[in-house]
């Protein structure tokens, strides 16, 4: 090593030295350093060195995996409760053989499985179920963009919409989940209520939902074909 190049170094860890002594809280600013360095343990008493900083920023990070890690288990047990639930639902189903006893069973193993506090099946076209077919289809209308979407909703529904689905609950209603039916010649819409304003908040996964849609609309089907 040259003589200029040794200058040159010793300049520029000078340069570093007095920019940290004026900025002390560089590290602070940037944390994710502190993971890289390699320090020996020679700093004195009463003071914090590097390595220890590090150490706590480690620590912080095994924390927040910790946490994370357990909010990740906690869903898995409630995605194994909620499929072990549509199983038991699926097996009942298969046992209905009119819409009288599908309708009885959905609202039974809803209201008490899923913890609902309202449920209510509502048909708009239907072959062979015109009895179960809401009289008018302007009903339909109110729901028009939410069919054609395809998919579940969570959320809040205006007053409007809590009234058809819900009658003498709709003021009761804080949030629910629209379920859209559609399977061949069967429409509709199965809806869960609860008082609980955030129990179905729009930003809900919807998965469960739409499995349970796609079963309860071949079960449909199939009541509509054996009819």
């Amino acid at each position: 090593m040259t003589d200029d190049k040794v200058i040159i170094d010793e300049q520029f860890e000078e340069a570093v030295d007095e920019y940290l002594r004026l900025h002390s809280d560089y590290f602070e600013r940037h944390p994710g350093l502190l993971t890289e360095l390699e320090l020996s343990h020679d700093a004195g008493e009463g003071s914090i060195s590097l390595i220890q900083r590090q150490v706590q920023v480690l620590r912080s990070k095994v924390e927040e995996y910790r946490a994370q890690l357990q909010e990740l288990i906690g869903v898995a047990r409630e995605n194994e409760n909620l499929n072990q639930r549509l199983y038991d639902l699926t097996l009942m189903l298969i046992e209905s053989h009119d819409l009288e006893s599908l309708m009885d069973i959905l609202l039974d193993d809803l209201r008490e499985q899923f913890d609902a506090d309202a449920v209510e099946l509502r048909l708009f076209e239907g072959e062979n179920m015109e009895q179960a077919v809401n009289e008018g289809q302007p009903a339909s209308l109110m729901f028009a963009d939410f069919l054609q979407h395809g998919k579940p909703k969570c959320g809040a529904l205006n007053k409007e919409q809590l009234e058809y689905l819900f009658g003498s609950l709709a003021a009761e209603t804080g949030s629910a989940a629209l379920i859209p039916l559609e399977h061949k010649h069967t429409r509709g819409i199965l809806a869960i209520g609860s008082r609980d304003a955030q129990r179905f908040h729009p930003g809900k996964d919807t998965g469960f939902l739409q499995r349970l849609g796609g079963l309860v609309s071949h079960s449909l089907a199939r009541i509509s074909i054996e009819a």
